[in-house]
């Protein structure tokens, strides 16, 4: 329980941290999100959720 914790700290501080320093660049990938289709946000997503399932097993 503990690490899923530290996880999720360091997840809000990376994601805070961009958010900070480039709020421009952020806000214009926002606006560039609406073109993308529902399919391709969905493999996107399932492909970032693969590499994060391997990441944890390989260092767990």
């Amino acid at each position: 329980m503990e690490k899923l914790i530290l996880a999720i700290g360091l997840v809000l501080a990376l994601e805070g941290a961009l958010y900070a320093l480039f709020p421009s660049f952020l806000r214009a990938m926002l606006k560039q999100l609406e073109t993308v289709s529902d399919s391709q946000l969905r493999i996107g997503g399932l492909i970032a959720l693969a590499l994060g399932v391997i990441i944890v097993w390989l260092i767990g």
